[in-house]
């Protein structure tokens, strides 16, 4: 099992999308738990890699509109941001 890691405006972000909407919530921890026991996600999530200035992260879609980033190495899953394109991609 990978070791989570947090950035801080990871913190930021699900601390907003918290007070929003509790399902979303329970949709997160369960693309989450699946990353963190190294198993492929769902086609539903359309997981894939970024580039530019998220070159080596990946983004999987845990809503339409509401979009995880992450980084997989060895030992760790490190969540970067979590919100809506408009929010993450300006």
């Amino acid at each position: 099992m990978l070791k989570l890691e947090y950035s801080r405006q990871f913190k930021k972000d699900f601390k907003k999308i918290a007070k929003l909407s509790i399902p979303d919530v329970v949709e997160v921890g369960h693309a989450i738990k699946q990353l963190q026991l190294g198993e492929t996600l769902p086609e539903k999530y359309v997981d894939h890699s970024l580039s530019g200035n998220w070159q080596n992260y990946r983004d999987c879609h845990v809503k339409p509109d509401l979009v995880l980033i992450y980084k997989v190495d060895d030992t760790s899953l490190k969540l970067a941001r979590i919100g809506t394109h408009s929010e993450l991609f300006r």
